[in-house]
């Protein structure tokens, strides 16, 4: 079927209810999505040993796994882009609406365009929910501190990580588990190189809905969905379980460039500093003004954070941010994550090491030129990866053409760079490099930019 029929025959998405079991184990949480002839009914279980809070506000957690759900439900939503998205398992007002429904648009904007779905945001989706008659005020108490730290095993999650080290014995580790995947080792391994205890650990563990996945193979659609915007209301889940006053992210500036050029189309959207504006003014507004919520590294490009990184190389041989290798523990080496971190790397990282850490030299594979091609040309459609400017590409791969040990033949992707592309007498905005929009607090601010 294509887009009209879909929505057609699917015009409603519904929210339908959410249940949840206070039990000795844990919380265990169930959602009812329903979609035509359809219904879903994924879960979350949070262990006990993972709840901190011994005063926990039954409607405050109530009111936190409503919203969760409403986040979580693009997951399903997403199967035929429904016109109505109906919520019946609480309330929202205008404001609330406007925000959701910008947040799906922008979150699938990787998703319509690759699925050739070309809806405008006016005719997107209309949000239909019962207008409450007063925003809901919760009593939390005023117990709030530290920090809790999503921890994925990347670079990125790393560098903040040592950053706050000086609060060591504030900091919670936050790991975001989905049933689809294995456990994260790159993830468990950067919580305990870092110096933490796993059972200082704590885990949001969600199991989406098996039918999802043979919808996906029946042909309906399937893709990117915004997942740190789940991660963001799930980390506010876990802050008020464990009593932490800072969400931590781990998000860079680089993450506000987006993928086509003359769009506003970007993978990594809900990791940009819109987004976080966004998510904060929402907080702050309809959930609580007790929990904060700021990326460590919006003040950094990528460049900055590998120069961070590789100040503890002890990390090198357990990070991983390939999502093709992470949950195998490895780098897949054929993607273009993969290649974009041995870009960075390269300059900086002994080459027989980078070998050993990939498996072989990626720029000795012509099977990625054209990934290659859109990771440093700016008139190009850039990977929809997590990855870096095209700015800073350009520069690492300068940096390696100038730093090349001539005794060894240029392999195959260098010297398509260094035929095509390179221009010794270009300059980058890429070294010392600092974003002043960022939502840092002053303390923390001094953290990162003395790591």
């Amino acid at each position: 079927m294509n887009n009209a029929e879909l929505r057609q025959q699917y015009p409603e998405f519904i929210y339908d209810s959410f249940k949840i079991n206070r039990l000795a184990d844990g919380f265990h949480v169930e959602y009812n999505y329903i979609l035509g002839e359809h219904t879903f009914k994924p879960q979350v279980f949070i262990p006990i040993s993972d709840i901190k809070n011994e005063w926990i506000n039954d409607d405050f957690i109530e009111h936190l796994f409503f919203n969760f759900g409403i986040i979580n439900a693009i997951n399903y939503y997403k199967l035929t882009i429904s016109p109505r998205f109906i919520i019946r398992a609480g309330k929202l007002d205008d404001d609330q609406k406007a925000f959701f429904k910008k947040l799906f648009y922008n979150g699938l904007g990787e998703f319509l365009y690759v699925n050739q779905l070309n809806i405008t945001y006016d005719d997107f989706l209309e949000i239909v929910a019962d207008v409450p008659a007063e925003k809901p005020e919760f009593r939390i108490g005023d117990d709030f501190h530290g920090n809790l730290i999503p921890v994925g095993g990347g670079k990125d999650s790393i560098v903040t990580l040592e950053a706050l080290q000086p609060m060591h014995d504030e900091n919670i580790c936050f790991q975001y588990n989905r049933s689809i995947y294995p456990e994260n080792r790159a993830a468990i391994d950067s919580i305990k190189f870092a110096g933490y205890p796993l059972s200082s650990s704590v885990n949001f563990n969600l199991t989406l809905d098996e039918k999802l996945l043979e919808l996906n193979k029946q042909g309906f659609y399937n893709g990117h969905i915004p997942f740190s915007s789940c991660l963001a209301f799930a980390s506010v889940i876990m802050a008020y379980l464990t009593n932490r006053a800072h969400i931590v992210l781990s998000n860079e500036a680089s993450a506000n460039e987006g993928n086509i050029p003359g769009t506003n189309i970007n993978h990594q959207y809900s990791k940009s500093f819109e987004f976080e504006q966004d998510f904060r003014w929402y907080l702050s507004t309809y959930i609580t003004d007790k929990i904060d919520y700021f990326s460590l590294l919006r003040c950094l490009n990528e460049y900055e954070i590998v120069q961070k990184f590789l100040k503890n190389r002890k990390y090198l041989n357990i990070f991983r941010s390939c999502n093709v290798g992470t949950h195998l523990n490895k780098w897949c080496a054929a993607c273009a994550k993969c290649l974009y971190v041995y870009i960075m790397l390269y300059p900086f990282v002994e080459r027989a090491e980078l070998i050993n850490i990939f498996g072989y030299d990626m720029f000795q594979n012509p099977n990625l030129l054209q990934i290659f091609i859109g990771l440093y040309n700016p008139d190009s459609t850039k990977p929809f990866e997590c990855v870096g400017t095209k700015e800073e590409i350009n520069y690492c791969l300068k940096l390696a053409l100038e730093n090349y040990d001539h005794n060894i033949p240029l392999p195959y992707l260098l010297q398509y760079y260094q035929t095509y592309a390179y221009n010794p007498n270009a300059t980058y905005n890429v070294v010392n490099y600092f974003n002043p929009q960022h939502a840092i607090p002053q303390d923390y601010l001094n953290l990162i930019t003395k790591l």
